[in-house]
């Protein structure tokens, strides 16, 4: 199905933020299967430091697994939060009838959100989608990002994520030791296996690590103020 195969290509962006294994969303594949998608592991301990991105990967994780309006539910927390490719696969959703009516002013709406730092992948297919309004869409688009920009306009949701990343890493390195162990980062399915559970990374590369992805969320955005990666001292 058409709508399908554009989201699962969006979300191949979750590949970055579980794995960091990438610079920018522009690394990602091309396309993932739905069970890629319900695989994708999403650690809990993640939303103490990057909530956009912990419930974008549960938003992914659910759309694999076909519990769609779970994974709508996840993706609109993780906007909250900042995360452009939530909002952007909001509006593919909305664009395509994607397990919803069809809506092309609320699609719009969220590819204008996403598209607020002005990163080409976002603002080009929301400047295509405008080119094709009615004067009657444009209107509607507009009445929706009033009512949403409280909640997901930059201007909002990136001040709050910048808030709690900084929080929750000041936290870790107060608390630093040698190591850390980040809630839900040990596979259940591993532990059911019997296979012994993996010991926990030095906390600096969990340091360097959260560090790292919140480029993912925050890229772009010019009210953020890189700090770079947090000394963390070895415990005495």
């Amino acid at each position: 199905m058409r709508g399908v195969m554009q989201v699962a290509k969006v979300l191949a962006f979750v590949f970055l933020l579980v794995a960091g294994g990438a610079a920018s969303a522009d690394d990602a594949p091309a396309h993932v299967t739905d069970q890629q998608l319900s695989d994708a592991k999403c650690a809990i301990g993640m939303e103490k430091f990057l909530p956009g991105d912990y419930f974008y990967c549960l938003g992914a994780q659910n759309y694999g697994t076909e519990h769609t309006a779970a994974a709508q539910r996840f993706f609109k927390e993780a906007a909250g939060w900042a995360s452009k490719p939530a909002q952007y696969v909001l509006g593919i959703m909305a664009l395509n009838g994607d397990h919803q009516p069809m809506d092309r002013p609320l699609a719009y709406a969220w590819f204008t959100l996403a598209a607020e730092r002005g990163t080409p992948r976002f603002t080009e297919p929301r400047d295509a989608l405008k080119a094709t309004l009615t004067a009657d869409e444009s209107k509607r688009a507009d009445a929706y990002l009033a009512a949403m920009r409280g909640t997901y306009a930059d201007a909002v949701a990136a001040p709050r994520a910048e808030t709690r990343y900084r929080d929750g890493m000041a936290k870790l390195k107060d608390a630093a030791g040698t190591s850390y162990c980040m809630a839900g980062s040990q596979d259940v399915r591993d532990l059911a296996e019997g296979h012994a559970p993996s010991s926990c990374p030095p906390t600096n590369q969990v340091v360097q690590f959260v560090d790292k992805q919140a480029n993912n969320v925050f890229e772009d955005w010019t009210g953020h103020v890189t700090v770079g990666p947090l000394q963390v001292a070895p415990a005495k």
